[in-house]
């Protein structure tokens, strides 16, 4: 937990509307089983890896953590806490791993006692520590606490920190029964990271008291490489939020550290938003599919006494917990990332591998890799377990989907001899760009094609939308046998009725078909059609067109204002080196606008940014794109520089992207202005 003076730690952000993520390998017909299904390696198994420190947390801690929920505000206290205890035994997740209830900041009083120690607020806790700590371990569970590895807390109060205490403080919260201490950084006098955090795990040892142990510096000395016998467990990045932007950034600077992770020692890329509300479920499937795949700590930070199904759902689903758990303790390693297409994949050690196909784009994308690729041997085909949707195929070693916009399909693979006993995999496919204009007719082509080593055969497919929407196939739909390789390819005229707002609009996709031994298998695949409308002609300003989709770090993207960083409409004029301009986009890094230009239009202009209001911090680099093409790019700039003129050619574009990256060194107070921004048609 890092608070910056400017920096809100709640944002929300424009979602993209979509369906929930499917995983667009087919749903079979019969039931799915409640537990996780994971192939038969036929390679040996692999030794797990070698422990260190403590001989706590040999796989990533579980539990909850009320900061990204509460703050400090009066609902954090004695009745919350004790109530998470109560509904990880109800709804089955202390079944499911979920050990640790852990206080975040505010649970003290603002001084010490007249010994020195520390004493728990008693309005929140009125019963003290100890009996929260006694309430949890009642229901077989475990109780963390949160302190600083300074002389005070992160909140904008300053509690007492442990910087002189740590014997001290770590003994009084082995008396109370904790086991579990995050050790944040704020108010640290400049004193040696490393020294201060090994102090308090000398301390913790001293107490005799098993103790996990969670470093919070937020990266800053790079604990990834020298913390593995400090901690179980260290901070890669700074503090999350509730933002699909945000979420992005953070998998991006904690999955290139994949080495340093393993059983006892993990990186941590913070805890868990899914749920809080400010991303979709199909973003919240991609989050904690990442964070799994990542061997992270699995923190649920939702106040789960208001959780939707959805949420449990999500947080619940043990076939995807089990790739975080894994015994073997390799956090999944990138394989490719090409226009954010990425394809992660992680060793089990049951010989399996987990690939998770995740699209970072605003728009469906095919993401493909192989077995091979993947790190499996040779097989004559592969046993593949889809996670979120429960169901298990065979594949003749491809590995594929076309993925939702921000969503991810995440399968478990192993070359297993039995693989002949499920029916094929098909992948659902959407070829053509999903943009259209109300009344006007536009083609899209879809795919089923059979990934597996056995046919599909009596394959049929079906493309139906909105209510209204008038959806025509031009070609078959349908076929006796699809082999290993080919697909059923269709023709489709779509139209919206005259009059549709813009806007984004679900279509989908459907197959069916049955496996050599007439298995019945239905899939669906969710797609988005973007009703668009044609830019006008001339020159115009892109903050009063509407946009296709639009991501960012912190907060909404603003029209004609600053970056906010919360809610929409609370920036202030955009202001680049004392020149303020009435005319623009302000963002936060990272940040994508996407905008159609219907291949109409040849330049976009612009003067480019940090906006003055962060002072001398801020660091960012500008790019335009033109269907999926970089066109134009400015390099890192800084708050110090003034405004500089950007200029891209995006002659017959039907999208034009705006991107806004960190600048590489991390996003604090990177906020952007596309000041004076302007579209040529």
């Amino acid at each position: 937990m890092r608070h910056l003076p400017t920096r809100t730690t709640r944002t929300s952000h424009r979602r993209v509307i979509g369906a929930l993520t499917a995983g667009l390998l087919c749903t079979a017909g019969a039931a799915a089983p409640a537990v996780a299904e994971s192939p038969a390696p036929a390679a040996a198994t692999a030794a797990a890896a070698p422990q260190s420190g403590n001989g706590l947390a040999l796989t990533p801690p579980m539990g909850f953590n009320n900061w990204n929920s509460t703050h400090c505000r009066a609902e954090f206290n004695e009745s919350m806490v004790k109530g998470i205890a109560d509904i990880f035994v109800e709804k089955g997740l202390k079944d499911a791993g979920y050990r640790y209830v852990n206080l975040d900041d505010c649970w003290a009083k603002p001084q010490r006692d007249a010994d020195g120690k520390l004493e728990a607020d008693p309005v929140r806790f009125p019963n003290g520590i100890k009996a929260v700590a006694d309430y949890v371990h009642s229901k077989g569970l475990k109780l963390g606490i949160y302190t600083s590895a300074g002389t005070k807390t992160c909140d904008s109060v300053g509690l007492p920190g442990a910087l002189g205490h740590e014997y001290s403080d770590a003994q009084q919260f082995a008396d109370w029964g904790v086991d579990y201490l995050k050790y944040d950084n704020c108010n640290n006098q400049g004193v040696d990271a490393k020294l201060r955090y090994t102090t308090m795990r000398d301390a913790l040892e001293a107490t005799g008291r098993p103790i996990v142990y969670s470093i919070c510096e937020w990266g800053e000395n790079k604990p990834w490489e020298w913390a593995a016998d400090v901690g179980n467990l260290w901070r890669t990045t700074g503090d999350i939020s509730d933002s699909w932007g945000s979420m992005l950034s953070i998998m991006k600077q904690n999955l290139p550290l994949a080495s340093a992770a393993g059983p006892g020692h993990w990186n941590d890329p913070d805890m868990l938003e899914v749920g809080n509300g400010g991303m979709t479920d199909t973003e919240y499937r991609t989050h904690f599919s990442m964070w799994s795949v990542m061997a992270a700590p699995l923190l649920i930070g939702s106040d789960l006494r208001k959780a939707t199904p959805e949420t449990f759902e999500i947080l619940s689903n043990r076939e995807v917990i089990a790739v975080d758990q894994d015994p073997l303790g390799k956090q999944g390693t990138v394989l490719s990332s090409t226009d954010g297409r990425w394809v992660v994949a992680k060793e089990m050690r049951d010989g399996s591998r987990v690939v998770a196909l995740f699209n970072e784009s605003g728009s469906a994308q095919r993401i493909a890799t192989t077995a091979k690729a993947a790190g499996l041997p040779q097989a004559a085909a592969y046993t593949m377990r889809d996670l979120w949707e429960h169901a298990t195929y065979n594949t003749a070693g491809t590995i594929s989907a076309t993925v939702p916009a921000h969503g991810t399909v995440l399968l478990r693979v192993a070359a297993d001899r039995k693989w002949a006993a499920h029916p094929p995999a098909v992948e659902l496919g959407l070829n053509g760009s999903p943009l259209v204009e109300a009344g006007r007719t536009a083609p899209l082509t879809t795919t089923v094609t059979d990934l597996g080593r056995t046919p599909a055969t009596k394959v049929s497919a079906a493309l139906t939308g909105p209510s209204g929407w008038q959806i025509k196939p031009l070609s078959p739909t349908g076929s006796a046998t699809v082999p290993t390789g080919k697909a059923l390819t269709t023709r489709w005229q779509v139209t919206p009725p005259a009059g549709t707002a813009t806007g984004t609009y679900d279509l989908t996709l459907s197959a069916q078909y049955r496996s050599p031994a007439g298995t019945r298998v239905r899939s669906s695949v969710p797609f988005q059609a973007h009703v668009v409308v044609a830019p006008p002609a001339g020159s115009s300003y892109l903050s009063d067109l509407p946009q296709l989709s639009s991501s960012n770090g912190w907060g909404p993207v603003e029209k004609d204002t600053s970056n906010g960083e919360s809610n929409a409409g609370d920036g202030n004029p955009l202001t680049i080196g004392g020149t303020v301009f009435t005319k623009g986009l302000g963002v936060h890094a990272p940040s994508a606008v996407e905008f159609y230009a219907a291949g109409a239009c040849s330049a976009v202009t612009a003067q480019v940014g940090v906006d003055d209001e962060k002072g001398a911090k801020g660091t960012v680099a500008f790019e335009v794109w033109a269907d999926g093409t970089k066109v134009a790019s400015t390099g890192v700039l800084t708050n110090a520089m003034a405004a500089q003129p950007i200029s891209a050619d995006v002659r017959g574009a039907q999208v034009v992207r705006l991107v806004v990256t960190d600048g590489g060194d991390g996003v604090d107070s990177d906020h952007a202005d596309w000041a004076d921004l302007r579209m040529g048609c």
